[in-house]
């Protein structure tokens, strides 16, 4: 992943309804909720609903199937990781040099 998309996801995840979307699917897991469930326990309007479901496909972050009547999202695991492996690839890197510039300056 690189920084544009890493900034972009970002950017849809930081809306509170749409991070709520997506931590709602994040516990479902891989059998994902139908979008009436999400919109009951969001209690959210239907459109407002569609509208950030909306946001979440073209990001790629959740997609949707039709199952008879119902329609169903799950999110893009795979996708979620890369994110938060983006993140987090770096964590501690600069560690050392941050010690070694505290003595030089104790």
């Amino acid at each position: 992943m690189n920084l544009d998309d890493a900034a972009r996801l970002m950017d849809q995840l930081g809306n509170p309804t749409r991070l709520r979307i997506v931590r709602l699917l994040v516990r479902a897991g891989e059998q994902g909720r139908a979008v009436g469930d999400i919109q009951r326990s969001l209690d959210v309007p239907a459109s407002t609903l569609s509208h950030h479901l909306s946001h979440l496909r073209g990001a790629g972050l959740v997609r949707q199937e039709r199952e008879g009547t119902v329609l169903r999202c799950f999110v893009d695991f795979a996708l979620i990781a890369g994110l938060v492996a983006f993140l987090t690839a770096e964590c501690c890197t600069d560690v050392g040099d941050a010690a070694v510039t505290r003595r030089a300056a104790g």
